[in-house]
């Protein structure tokens, strides 16, 4: 499919009286056709994974054509520099998130961008770089506690940025890493009571919020069965004796076949 397809096929789904409701969410409306996120998905299914054909429609400016560029781009084959230039014209929070979710989670540098996106002064490039985190804590399978626990600390460190997307962008990283795992909530939790004596509006609303997630009832019961679905118990060999009589055919050297 090209991109003047895509567009068309886009154009041919907007839907204007959806824009009101997108604007009071915060999105940005301008360039955008009012087209939902399930339809949009639905059609990058059509497309499959085509780096080239996300980068004309990034091109193109238009609202929702960025976003399937987040959808369709090859994880495999993006690079760094082309992220580059897209973080430059990130205008709208949703675009941020899903870029981030959809595309630069699955990428070789994710773990990297993080820490570099989460220096930088831009408000919606900071964000980009919690976002990621809170993608990574959920997407990724691979990797085991300690990066995890480095993101705590820039979670710490920008909880002052009253910046209203940014700070949100901080607060989801922070919960997201809590309801990983057992102990990474341990440490969330410690980190939120941290941020919770600065002395910043938006350091004490991250941490209020996150504190009642983590530390809320159905957090800890979902962390802990997991758990105990990853360790389970051992039998005890008492217990395991008693349900297994001796077989009196069984001596010495006797080898089961």
């Amino acid at each position: 499919m090209t991109c003047d397809e895509v567009v068309a096929r886009l154009r041919a789904l907007a839907t204007p009286a959806n824009l009101a409701g997108m604007a009071r969410f915060g999105i940005t409306v301008d360039n955008a056709l009012g087209i939902s996120v399930p339809a949009m998905r639905k059609l990058a299914k059509e497309c499959g994974h085509d780096t080239a054909l996300a980068e004309e429609l990034w091109a193109t400016g238009i609202h929702e054509a960025r976003m399937m560029a987040g959808f369709i781009a090859d994880p495999a084959t993006v690079t760094e520099a082309l992220l580059e230039r897209w973080l430059r014209d990130f205008d709208s929070w949703d675009i941020c998130d899903e870029v981030c979710s959809d595309l630069v989670s699955y990428t070789p540098f994710a773990f990297d961008k993080c820490a570099e996106w989460s220096l930088r002064k831009e408000e919606y490039v900071k964000r980009a770089g919690f976002a990621l985190m809170a993608a990574l804590a959920v997407h990724d399978k691979t990797h085991g506690d300690k990066p995890f626990l480095r993101f705590l600390g820039f979670i710490k460190r920008e909880s002052g940025d009253d910046r209203n997307f940014v700070k949100k962008a901080v607060n989801w990283a922070l919960r997201n890493i809590g309801k990983r795992n057992l102990i990474l909530n341990a440490a969330a939790i410690k980190t939120a009571e941290d941020i919770r004596s600065i002395n910043a509006r938006s350091a004490r609303w991250i941490a209020a919020d996150a504190l009642r997630e983590l530390r809320s009832d159905a957090v800890q019961a979902r962390l802990r069965a997991r758990a105990a679905s990853q360790h389970p118990e051992p039998q005890s060999r008492g217990a395991d004796a008693a349900a297994k009589p001796s077989d009196p055919k069984r001596g010495a050297g006797h080898v089961c076949s």
